[in-house]
């Protein structure tokens, strides 16, 4: 039986969120006002054809997650990417309480959230990144100086995601409070935590590690282009 992580985006895109699918059958893609995320059924070739077609243009974009070699659909090209880490939450819920600077983020917080992820680049950030699930920020005086939430979410299963920190703040435990609030939120209503990380940020890997993630898998980020 196949873990269901091993194919992230197509999971999510055919249960949970196939609400913010905007093409499905052979190939799914989410909105990409949340992100550029797509995937297709399998590597036949009907299924590659319909992954293409979700390209909407010469200057649209699509991101491939996938555990397995995946091949290039025919009429695109590969623009960047690079190899993920996928871990997964291996230790009891949180222990600490949650920082008392805590607080849930709303929509009138979206344009310093997207303002603080493209200046960090935590991960595809749009203009509806922030609405896939709940997010919560530290402000240090006027500005929120940090923030962690939720991306993709398959049955069972939900993705720690959007971790950022301004330089100015980092060095504090911000990051290390937020992702211990989201864990505990995803927990409590029974989702097991997850995260994508790229493999050569031994940083971040090393924080997630002493949080409670382990390295589940490593997995293929590929971003295409109509060729």
């Amino acid at each position: 039986m196949s873990e269901p992580l091993d194919r992230p985006v197509w999971n999510a895109l055919t249960t949970s969120q196939a609400h913010l699918a905007v093409a499905s059958g052979a190939a799914v893609r989410i909105d990409p006002d949340y992100g550029p995320f797509a995937a297709a059924r399998d590597d036949g070739e009907e299924a590659l054809a319909a992954l293409a077609a979700t390209l909407r243009g010469p200057e649209d974009r699509i991101g491939v997650v996938e555990r397995q070699a995946w091949p290039v659909s025919p009429g695109t090209r590969i623009l960047g990417g690079g190899e993920l880490v996928q871990m997964v939450w291996d230790s009891p819920p949180p222990g600490e309480p949650d920082d008392s600077r805590i607080v849930r983020l709303t929509e009138g917080t979206a344009a310093q959230m997207a303002a603080l992820a493209h200046a960090t680049e935590p991960g595809p950030w749009g203009g509806k990144t922030h609405l896939y699930g709940d997010y919560y920020g530290i402000r240090i005086g006027p500005k929120l100086a940090a923030m962690a939430g939720e991306r993709m979410r398959l049955p069972g299963r939900a993705e720690l995601s959007g971790v950022s920190t301004w330089p100015e703040f980092r060095g504090r435990g911000l990051a290390a409070a937020l992702v211990r609030r989201v864990v505990r939120g995803f927990l409590e209503r029974g989702d097991t935590p997850f995260l994508h990380c790229y493999a050569a940020n031994a940083g971040a890997i090393a924080l997630y590690e002493k949080l409670g993630f382990r390295i589940r898998a490593r997995l293929g980020f590929t971003i295409l282009a109509l060729a």
